[in-house]
C-alpha cells in the first residue's frame, strides 16, 4: 500500500528553524519527483519547492535562500530544511509524489499521492 507521512512541524520562534519530513511506504522515493506545499487558513494551496528524480530543485521566490530541499536515499525520505522562518510561513504543509513527470516544477495535478500534512506554526 501507497502511503506517504509527513513529520517535524510545530511552533518555532520567527527567526528559527525547523526540518520537515516525508516518508514513503510501498514505493522508493527516489525515482519520483517529491515536492512540498503549503496551505493556511482562509488560502490556496501553494507549491514551495520540489526535487527530481536527478535531484534537479525549484523553490517559489518567497522561500528561495531560507529553505532546503533535499533526499536522504537510505531512509526513503525527502526533507525541507526551513530556516529564518517568518510568521507568514505558517501554514500546514504538505508531501506530495509524481509517478509521472519527471521535470521540475511539476504541476499540481500531476501529483498523485499526497500526505495528511504538519502544522507549522511561527509565532512569538
Amino acid at each position: 500500500q501507497v502511503q506517504v507521512v509527513e513529520s517535524g512541524g510545530g511552533l518555532v520562534q520567527p527567526g528559527g528553524s525547523l526540518r520537515l519530513s516525508c516518508a514513503a511506504s510501498g514505493f522508493t522515493l527516489d525515482y519520483y519527483a517529491i515536492g512540498w506545499f503549503r496551505q493556511a487558513p482562509g488560502k490556496e494551496r501553494e507549491g514551495v519547492s520540489c526535487i527530481s528524480s536527478d535531484g534537479t530543485t525549484y523553490y517559489t521566490d518567497s522561500v528561495k535562500g531560507r529553505f532546503t530541499i533535499s533526499r536522504a536515499h537510505a531512509k526513503n525520505t525527502v526533507y525541507l530544511q526551513m530556516n529564518s522562518l517568518k510568521p507568514e510561513d505558517s501554514a500546514v504543509y504538505y508531501c506530495a509524489v509524481s509517478t509521472k513527470y519527471y521535470s521540475v516544477p511539476v504541476p499540481y495535478d500531476e501529483y498523485e499521492y499526497w500526505g495528511q500534512g504538519t502544522q507549522v506554526t511561527v509565532s512569538s
